[in-house]
């Protein structure tokens, strides 16, 4: 059975950090990317980070470069989002995602919540 559990999320003040966890089960870990999304109220799941299986090679867009990280460990089956400057505007659903050529998974999500 296949699943990505994320932990982590919660309620931080602006200009705080988190750290994200997704612990993953049920596939080889190790032949996925891994990536992290996040939704918004109203608005599309966004790309957050994205962490290649092989290589361990990291693509984030520019609008959390330099503030987030994505980094994974292979041995515990866990991809991990550090992310730091923490803005409201961060305020979301944060989801696990793993892809293949073939197979696709998801998490269920842990709330992030920026706010003083």
């Amino acid at each position: 059975q296949v699943q990505l559990v994320e932990s982590g999320g919660g309620l931080v003040q602006p200009g705080g950090s988190l750290r994200l966890s997704c612990a993953a089960s049920g596939f080889t870990f190790s032949s996925y990317t891994m990536s992290w999304y996040r939704q918004a109220p109203g608005k599309a799941r966004e790309l957050l980070a994205g962490i290649t299986s092989n290589d361990g090679r990291t693509n984030l867009p520019d609008s959390v470069k330099g503030r987030f990280t994505i980094s994974r460990d292979n041995g515990k089956n866990t991809v991990y989002l550090q992310m730091n400057s923490l803005k409201p505007e961060d305020t979301a659903v944060y989801y696990c995602n793993a892809a293949s050529a073939l197979m696709e998974y998801w998490g269920k999500g842990t709330l992030v919540t920026v706010s003083s």
